[in-house]
């Protein structure tokens, strides 16, 4: 599965900053804008990661828990 999503980079000076707006609290940085992206994907990943925990967290265990694909 793929996913993607917006993230809109700036320069601040010598470094660029990036954000994610389907995210909240998804930001990046680095000293050239691959850096600053792969930095956004990685708070991208653990923000995700962190919800799906949270979201998951008291689900009785004969609930049915399966993937929805969105394309």
């Amino acid at each position: 599965m793929r996913n993607e999503f917006t993230s809109v980079i700036e320069r601040d000076g010598e470094w660029f900053v990036g954000y994610c707006p389907e995210i909240p609290g998804a930001n990046g940085q680095g000293k050239t804008v691959e850096e600053c992206r792969a930095s956004l994907a990685a708070a991208i990943s653990l923000i995700l990661e962190d919800r799906r925990e949270d979201g998951l967290r008291g689900v009785p265990s004969s609930a049915e828990k399966g993937t929805v694909v969105v394309s």
